[in-house]
């Protein structure tokens, strides 16, 4: 019997690979390239925050389109949305300028790019059930050091030649990110093939697993501190988001270019690996509430060090305080669900906390933008400092307080 293990999570971590890396285009790169485009700071953040709300009615779709369609699995579904975005891209080599039709392309591309990501997550478990084992931590890894070699190359091109070079680029990721799911989609189809014989000629019949997922009134009945804590978890995300999407306005406000920031975002990104490769390994030793609350303390410290760097060397040094916050607070709140809650209840769980994180990115966006062309980046990284605290001080006074026994007498 052929083992498709190796092949299978190599061409995962494919997918992952060209999904960051076209992130890396159309989010990471998106202020220089809309300011470029005539926008300025509070017109971005309002782009950047329609997109959020748009992706968070679109992931549904596409997640029920997976689901209930008879036709179309998880890996389809993302197929045809690289399609889809692929014609959108082209749309940025024809509009050379800031314009209605600009705007709505670029929200759309924004939007169905971040619906992509819970498809992608979530492939894992369609591999899973081929009979091979998938290890989301090290194929989401290779997802982040993708993104950090690819960031740090674009933005000296983009320094050396202009963010034209852009949405170009950009339709190119997105051709690779379809080859690697045709090839991903391949290899799945035979792999569920080969189980499938396998299962026939031992005779063998395989039971799916049921769970009951209980309506969202009754999940905020058992899990009202649960809910409490995704506010604060709302407000601690506000930093990561005015970090990644306004880190140009950051760097050339202490002197950097769109090089620097390329390469900042790749020393950021590199450094989200061992959190996530080795989160297992370390999970043995501590609790997932105490990695929340170490994560939620180095949050505080990349953001305030951030406000008092005066130099591109500084804003560097902040983003050191990624290896133990980002890949930490992710792997581990993803965890802590599943300790705390049973299945159906986690389906619920892991749905607020990417709404709050969602909620979060969207006036995140917009009071970003805004604070940017009235104060600077200076007066906004105070505001996030202040926010950072706040929310990290709410992490802590409520992990160890949420217990699914004590909440469900």
């Amino acid at each position: 019997m052929k083992n498709y293990t190796l092949k299978l999570n190599s061409e995962y971590a494919g997918v992952f690979g060209t999904y960051w890396m076209y992130y890396g285009i159309i989010s990471s790169f998106c202020s220089a390239y809309l300011l470029d485009m005539g926008y300025d700071n509070a017109e971005i953040g309002i782009i950047l925050a329609v997109a959020s709300v748009v992706s968070v009615f679109l992931q549904p779709v596409l997640a029920n389109l997976s689901d209930m369609s008879k036709r179309l699995d998880a890996i389809s579904v993302a197929g045809i949305s690289t399609v889809i975005m692929m014609v959108m891209q082209v749309g940025l080599f024809i509009i050379k300028g800031k314009s209605i039709a600009l705007w709505v392309i670029y929200v759309l591309l924004m939007a169905w790019e971040l619906a992509l990501q819970p498809l992608f997550n979530s492939l894992a478990r369609r591999l899973s059930e081929s009979g091979f084992k998938i290890n989301f931590g090290i194929c989401r890894a290779g997802g982040s050091l993708a993104y950090a070699i690819f960031t740090s190359i674009i933005g000296t091109f983009v320094e050396k030649y202009g963010t034209v070079i852009l949405p170009r680029t950009g339709l190119a990721i997105l051709a690779l990110l379809l080859g690697m799911i045709l090839l991903c989609s391949r290899s799945l189809k035979k792999a569920m093939e080969q189980k499938a014989d396998a299962v026939a000629a031992s005779g063998e019949t395989v039971e799916p697993e049921k769970y009951e997922e209980i309506s969202m009134s009754m999940f905020v009945k058992r899990n009202k501190l649960f809910i409490v804590l995704n506010v604060f978890i709302m407000i601690l995300f506000f930093q990561n988001t005015i970090t990644n999407n306004f880190m140009y306005q950051i760097v050339t406000g202490v002197g950097g270019t769109s090089e620097d920031m390329g390469r900042i975002f790749g020393v950021m990104a590199a450094l989200e690996i061992p959190g996530l490769f080795f989160f297992n390994n370390i999970h043995k030793k501590f609790s997932c509430s105490t990695l929340l609350k170490f994560a939620a303390a180095a949050f505080v410290g990349k953001v305030l060090t951030l406000y008092l760097a005066n130099s591109v060397f500084m804003v560097y040094a902040a983003h050191f305080f990624q290896l133990f916050s980002f890949s930490i607070f992710l792997a581990g709140i993803v965890q802590f669900i599943n300790e705390i809650m049973e299945r159906g209840e986690a389906v619920r769980g892991q749905a607020v906390y990417t709404t709050a994180i969602t909620i979060g990115g969207v006036f995140a966006n917009i009071a970003g933008g805004i604070i940017l062309d009235v104060s600077g980046p200076k007066v906004m990284l105070f505001v996030s400092t202040i926010l950072t605290v706040i929310g990290a001080a709410g992490v802590f006074l409520l992990i160890g307080k949420i217990d699914k026994k004590s909440e469900n007498p």
